[in-house]
């Protein structure tokens, strides 16, 4: 009997292990592995078993448990005569039974990858393998990674698994070593052999590098055409501001800026210039989603296809996140203006990253790294203490930046705020200050259950918000991935997001197979519901509400943020403000961008149709310019495996 351990790890902290083992049953190998690890307080275990008869030839798998905090799995897959017959999500399919074909259901759990790439060496390293259920992948020897003076891994890039690309690491006895992955909720997910964890920084950087490589050749391919001099001719402008749309105006770019813009009455087209006729389409500024990570170099051409010209990344991987954003910065890259908030933390069982924050010293340390490397802001996670985040606002205030985040466990927004955060991430985390009576930590279900029941004219909750406004602080409500946990079998998440259709294979199981309406998921939606109401009375009072998604739904989600502010009483103006020109004027840049005007940067999103008269038009994005590059959306959802056709609306909002 065969055995094995790997250590799994989240964001480079260690958070679990794997076990597994190798044994022999009747005429077969059996492969049984336990995989756990606990993410921000969550146990998240699956196990697994594999059968395979001689030689490595698969006859049944069988996986059960959880893959991410809000993934729940249970599959099987067993080869009967001719055919393989799969079962999950409660129905039974079964299809003809291909040659050569391999059992596996996602990045975890880590030996049946290991399992996957020993079938694929041993069965002439096929282009592309066929899985079940239902996916296809592919193996691409990507080079060597030197471990130590003597040693040295060979590299694979795998996809088909996730969403984009991962990389394994096979030794030279072909077992697998190391992985460098995301998990089934996006976040940067690695594994390594037990005793080799000391290998991991070195993985991460190799695979970051090759990531690079695999962005540089997505710019190379997709990268959108520029002219040193275009005009846009014949457009409806809504510039960002809040005068009144140009029902026919024209802007000159000149290389990445706006060198003119306004009525084509007086705006001369210069001449050479080459012309792109809108059509009579809606020119915007280019969109920003302020709650954005940037996990993987797939989401560049993703927030491109959206109109998303800026994004804040709100916690990522140090070296991962530089390298992307100095790349697409210095053009060797696709995707939008990357501005960076580095997140800090501090201990106990919700705790995220390495990053870690307890004393004074720890804040100027961590503080003085991110704004030596450019960072903009410091993004706050749920573990600080009060001192320790006091500390870190103290730091960052005088360093010239601001702090964003969550509220921390054990305190209330209020409370974050008088601490030093300037800005407030998740309106689930912020309303709670509104509430009378809540214990200090309150469990879930009395959360949810406050929350869905929430007076907003009582004195308490008129005074929190009265507070937060006279803070000046700005929150991202992060509306449509609350609305996410409301979708059921009574509710499916194409009935208020129609890009869940649209989405790329490996993200379509956990959006379009909802659980069974239930009283949790009735309760979810009047929480939702309140959600909704605050973020409309916030800005009532002149709190500043900036879109952003925290992912959801790639691409299409921050469209639903903002259709959500105009449900929330929002106009379609002030709704498209708070992912153009607001955000932009609030980190700094409203002399830069967010606006179109002379001298801004050239982030132009053109659409069919009129989003001040029909907030879901916003969708129909015909073309984006982002720094002077013109670019087609439906190449660049097709790119990462997204259906391009335009999300069917199923009503005007």
């Amino acid at each position: 009997m065969a055995r094995g351990r790997f250590r799994l790890f989240k964001f480079q902290q260690p958070v679990g292990e794997e076990t597994f083992e190798f044994d022999r049953i009747g005429g077969e190998q059996r492969l049984r592995t336990e995989f756990a690890f606990t993410d921000r307080g969550e146990r998240v275990p699956l196990r697994a078993e594999l059968r395979l008869s001689d030689p490595f030839e698969p006859r049944f798998f069988e996986v059960e448990g959880r893959n991410a905090r809000q993934s729940t799995l249970r599959e099987s897959v067993r080869w009967v005569d001719d055919r393989v017959v799969v079962e999950r999500a409660g129905s039974t399919d079964r299809y003809p039974a291909p040659p050569v074909a391999f059992p596996i259901s996602g990045y975890a759990p880590v030996a049946i990858q290991a399992a996957l790439l020993r079938y694929w060496q041993t069965h002439g390293t096929p282009a592309a393998l066929p899985t079940f259920p239902a996916r296809t992948v592919r193996i691409l020897r990507r080079g060597r990674t030197a471990i130590d003076r003597a040693r040295s891994w060979t590299r694979f890039a795998i996809e088909g698994l996730i969403w984009g690309r991962e990389w394994v690491w096979l030794d030279d006895e072909g077992d697998l070593a190391a992985l460098v992955s995301t998990d089934a909720e996006a976040d940067h997910f690695e594994a390594v052999r037990d005793g080799e964890e000391h290998v991991l920084g070195r993985c991460i950087a190799d695979a970051g590098a090759d990531g690079m490589e695999a962005l540089h050749a997505l710019s190379n391919a997709l990268g959108g055409t520029r002219a040193p001099l275009l005009a846009l001719v014949h457009g409806r402008l809504v510039d960002g501001g809040d005068g009144p749309a140009v029902p026919d105006a024209t802007v000159i770019v000149r290389g990445e800026r706006i060198e003119a813009v306004g009525p084509a009455d007086r705006i001369p087209v210069p001449p050479g210039a080459e012309l792109l006729d809108v059509g009579g389409r809606t020119i915007l500024p280019g969109l920003w989603d302020l709650h954005a990570h940037f996990q993987q170099v797939e989401w560049g051409p993703i927030y491109l296809a959206a109109g998303v010209t800026t994004v804040r990344d709100c916690g990522n991987e140090f070296e991962f996140l530089t390298s992307v954003r100095d790349a697409i910065a210095a053009g060797r890259g696709l995707g939008p203006r990357i501005l960076a908030a580095g997140i800090v933390d501090g201990d106990g069982p919700y705790a995220v990253g390495v990053a870690r924050v307890r004393t004074p010293e720890e804040a100027e340390a961590w503080v003085g790294r991110y704004s030596a490397a450019g960072f903009q802001q410091i993004k706050v996670y749920s573990s600080m203490s009060r001192e320790a985040l006091s500390a870190v606002a103290a730091e960052a205030h005088r360093r010239g930046m601001t702090v964003t985040g969550h509220v921390p466990i054990g305190l209330t927004a209020l409370e974050a705020v008088d601490a030093g955060m300037d800005q407030l991430s998740h309106i689930a985390l912020v309303a709670p200050a509104l509430v009378d009576g809540l214990p200090p930590r309150p469990t879930a279900a009395q959360l949810r259950t406050a929350l869905a029941d929430l007076d907003l004219t009582t004195p308490t909750a008129r005074a929190a918000l009265a507070h937060l406004r006279a803070r000046g602080t700005v929150v991202d409500p992060t509306l449509a991935l609350l609305e996410l946990y409301t979708f059921s079998s009574e509710k499916p998440a194409a009935a208020f997001e129609p890009g869940a259709d649209r989405v790329a294979a490996e993200i379509a199981g956990r959006i379009r197979h909802p659980p069974p309406a239930s009283e949790e998921t009735r309760l979810m939606e009047r929480v939702f519901r309140r959600c909704v109401e605050i973020v409309g009375a916030m800005h009532r009072i002149g709190i500043p509400i900036v879109a952003g998604t925290d992912q959801a739904v790639p691409g299409h989600s921050l469209h639903r943020e903002i259709e959500l502010y105009v449900e929330a009483g929002f106009t379609p103006r002030e709704a498209i403000q708070s992912a153009t020109s607001l955000p932009a004027r609030l980190l700094g840049l409203g002399a830069d961008s967010g606006t179109i005007a002379a001298g801004r940067r050239a982030d132009l999103v053109i659409v069919d149709g009129d989003p001040l008269g029909r907030i879901r038009d916003l969708r129909r994005i015909h073309r984006v310019v982002a720094a002077g590059v013109v670019h087609r959306p439906a190449p660049l959802w097709g790119s990462v495996g997204f259906d391009p056709a335009p999300a069917q609306d199923p009503g005007a909002r």
